[in-house]
């Protein structure tokens, strides 16, 4: 069995290695990364300058783009074989309610999804201001494994990826691990105007978390409650009771 890794914190990223480790339980484990981090690349593709594509040794390539260029270039032109199952992370951070929008992480898994595979997103929610190699890594790795078999057991709906947020405690001490729904995370609004060594001005944007709204057994407030959550993402975006609300605009005639 060949299984597909990427992420978007990077190919040299610290929980890429945690994950490959315990996914090889299951069977072949290919890794094709970005070169270098694409948190919050989204969906994005490189359509408009050359990909470049390094091996670094057998099975483990890096690419100069996306995670979704990465998940692409692997299923169509790296891979031997049709993987039977995408998994993307260990991303160091949490993708929880809106960050989904904008995670590349969640982009790389959802690539794998459209193309028909079984795909998984992982994340740890962590203190950024811990260093890397203090996070439970193996916690998401080890269910990881465990939620993969699951998925390659007994599947999911179609277009469908299995989005897994992992508190950054020891295995022993989660609280549980929960399928919930996407919350709401509120984030500070920043836009900083500032003066590079030359006297001109650029922009830094991106304000911090600061809540997750008060949804009911929603992903952010469970994850801070110490439970691992897992959400079904679809790819299907249409609000189908919207839809139906604009009947009245139906001209259409077969």
């Amino acid at each position: 069995m060949v299984i597909l890794v990427s992420n978007d914190d990077g190919f040299f990223a610290r929980g890429l290695q945690p994950l490959v480790h315990r996914l090889s339980a299951l069977g072949e484990v290919w890794v094709v990364a970005p070169e270098t981090e694409q948190s919050a690349k989204s969906h994005g593709f490189t359509m408009h300058e050359p990909l470049r594509v390094k091996r670094h040794r057998e099975r483990w390539f890096s690419v100069s783009g996306t995670p979704a260029d990465c998940v692409y270039v692997a299923l169509h032109h790296l891979l031997p074989e049709r993987p039977a199952l995408v998994v993307s992370g260990i991303n160091r951070g949490s993708n929880l309610g809106n960050d989904v929008l904008y995670s590349g992480t969640v982009a790389a898994a959802m690539e794998g999804c459209l193309a028909g595979l079984p795909s998984i997103a992982v994340s740890l929610f962590i203190n950024f201001e811990a260093l890397p190699e203090t996070h439970n890594w193996d916690t998401a790795a080890k269910l990881s494994l465990d939620l993969a078999r699951d998925l390659l057991a007994n599947g999911t709906e179609p277009r469908t990826l299995l989005n897994l947020n992992v508190p950054d405690l020891p295995l022993d001490e989660l609280m549980g691990v929960v399928p919930c729904q996407l919350g709401e995370r509120l984030y500070d609004v920043l836009v900083d105007v500032r003066k590079d060594p030359r006297g001109r001005s650029y922009l830094w944007i991106g304000g911090k978390h600061h809540a997750f709204a008060d949804i009911e057994r929603s992903d952010g407030p469970l994850t801070e409650r110490g439970y691992a959550t897992v959400t079904p993402l679809q790819a299907d975006l249409t609000n189908y009771r919207a839809l139906a609300g604009l009947s009245a605009w139906n001209s259409f005639e077969p």
